[in-house]
């Protein structure tokens, strides 16, 4: 099975790479594709030109055995959409390899939103990383959604390759880019947020000034 992470990365920290390491291990992938996207469609746009937050993802994971820097949505024009990333992947490994597309539960509560989200649901499992002890209470338009959907064990998602939905507890890091951005803003140091390698980038491009 192969994750799939997305996301500004702007910069990566260690709220994103803790709980995909989790979910790396705990669902015995045999890698995660992080995947920083080019043209933000329903967010604020990064802050970081996209060849920087490739660099810094890339400089973050050296050394960490599956994990994958893919670049296919900075080198995509226009708006950067999970299904068409999805369909591109498709093309690349083929129907029958399981994909998770790993997700925050933020995220998921908002999932009815995305673009073609049950056109996702047909290309990929959806992986929803929440912290422990969460609530499983969905509202119950997604509820409706989900029905059918939902497994508990990471080894019903090997059986197909796509349309199941896992809840996956991981660890929780009080870390966002935006804090970290105006720590750097601040002129105070943000180790120990994110990868040393990471910061040294940062430095050296003058970022986030």
């Amino acid at each position: 099975m192969i994750g799939i992470l997305g996301g500004t990365f702007d910069p990566i920290h260690f709220g994103h790479l803790r709980p995909a390491l989790d979910c790396l291990q705990a669902l015995g992938l045999d890698e995660i594709r992080l995947v920083p996207l080019n043209v933000a469609v329903h967010r604020a746009p990064p802050v970081a030109p996209s060849a920087q937050r490739l660099a810094m993802l890339e400089a973050a994971i050296v050394g960490q055995p599956g994990f994958v820097a893919d670049a296919r949505e900075i080198e995509r024009p226009g708006g950067s959409y999970t299904y068409d990333t999805l369909v591109s992947l498709r093309a690349e490994l083929g129907r029958e390899r399981p994909l998770c597309l790993l997700i925050g539960a933020d995220a998921f509560a908002g999932f009815l939103d995305w673009h073609r989200p049950a056109d996702i649901l047909d290309l990929a499992h959806l992986v929803v990383m929440r912290r422990p002890g969460a609530s499983d209470a969905l509202d119950p338009a997604l509820q409706a959604f989900c029905a059918g959907r939902i497994r508990d064990r990471a080894g019903d998602l090997a059986e197909t390759p796509a349309g199941r939905i896992l809840f996956q507890d991981v660890t929780q890091i009080d870390v966002s880019a935006t804090r970290v951005r105006e720590l750097i803003r601040q002129d105070l140091s943000p180790r120990w947020l994110l990868p040393d390698a990471v910061i040294s980038i940062i430095a050296a491009e003058g970022l986030y000034r």
